[in-house]
């Protein structure tokens, strides 16, 4: 049996600015930070038979990898070049669609696993670009590149996406004290909802095509916000943050009409009531979580969440990115 780990993450700056149809145009900026919930694989080599067996939410068994219902296991077999005789069991601390970059944590610890599987060594840039290729050349979905290279590596990372889809990686430059700070001063909420942000990308990524007015200038405005905010905080300033997010919140707005909704409004109108400098909300928008931007009273925050029925989700940096927990094959290929 193989396990590895795979770490969740959040955007602090730049969302939106690594889907192709941007920075092939532009060039990409990401600023996002790896954290302590995660997704775990299990990979296994069946004892009795040569069936293929997948759990998620639901639980597939079929005789080839092409009889497969779920099309990232199917994909990764595909690359791995692996056709049956695999047992595919995954878990997450956090649910898919909530924007936390759930299938791109499946993709980069599931291809981690079957390389591991075949005795293989792998760099984390190459999990990260596998995953980027079986994601969005593969099988075509409308996402960008943070989310595969953000598992791969974990940490405090800076991505700068070149025109021809490269991408150049760097650790944030902070230090301790700040990195406490930012962990105490920004604090995640679960609205209750997830969804699917396909056809918010979909549709983010045909507005930039186009160069419909408004939706490009925003896009540019959000890389602007996304510099400040990892200059904010590597000088140590990060109640600039908060206020940087707030400018961010009114400029994602602008960029599809999904991205917020009645009760999310709502809820950051409370949010700023109680305190928070500014807040954004994961992935796409249109579900997920909630980051919040609070420095004081965080006590007083925290209840006026509670009583708008929104669960917090704690958490801590995770500094290292997709591991192998345990590899009990004794070199079995």
């Amino acid at each position: 049996m193989i396990i590895t780990r795979t770490p969740f993450r959040f955007t602090l700056g730049g969302g939106g600015t690594d889907l192709p149809s941007y920075y092939s145009q532009y060039g990409g900026f990401i600023f996002a930070a790896g954290i302590n919930k995660y997704m775990f694989i299990s990979v296994n080599r069946p004892i009795v038979d040569n069936l293929v067996r997948v759990k998620y939410t639901k639980s597939e068994i079929v005789i080839h990898r092409e009889e497969l219902k779920h099309e990232i296991a199917k994909e990764a077999m595909r690359m791995m070049s692996l056709e049956d005789s695999v047992e595919i069991v995954s878990m997450a601390d956090v649910p898919a669609g909530t924007g936390l970059g759930s299938s791109s944590c499946y993709a980069v610890g599931l291809l981690n696993a079957l390389h591991t599987l075949k005795s293989e060594y792998v760099s984390l840039q190459t999990l990260a670009e596998e995953a980027c290729e079986l994601e969005i050349d593969r099988l075509g979905k409308p996402i960008g590149k943070q989310d595969q290279y953000m598992a791969a590596f974990g940490g405090l990372r800076v991505l700068d996406i070149n025109q021809d889809g490269s991408v150049l990686m760097r650790s944030a430059k902070l230090d301790d004290s700040t990195l406490d700070d930012l962990n105490r001063n920004l604090l995640i909420f679960y609205t209750g909802t997830s969804r699917s942000a396909d056809r918010i990308l979909a549709e983010q990524s045909q507005a930039a095509k186009e160069g419909r007015p408004g939706v490009v200038e925003s896009m540019h405005y959000i890389k602007e916000i996304g510099y400040k905010v990892l200059e904010a905080v590597e000088c140590g300033n990060i109640t600039a943050v908060g206020l940087l997010f707030d400018e961010h919140w009114q400029y994602k707005k602008k960029i599809s009409p999904k991205m917020t909704n009645p009760l999310f409004d709502e809820i950051y109108e409370v949010a700023k009531l109680n305190g928070a400098l500014g807040g954004k909300i994961s992935g796409a928008g249109g579900g997920g979580f909630f980051l919040f931007y609070v420095e004081e009273h965080h006590s007083r925050f925290r209840d006026a969440m509670k009583k708008l029925k929104l669960r917090e989700m704690r958490y801590r940096y995770e500094l290292d990115g997709s591991k192998v927990l345990v590899n009990f094959m004794d070199g079995v290929s």
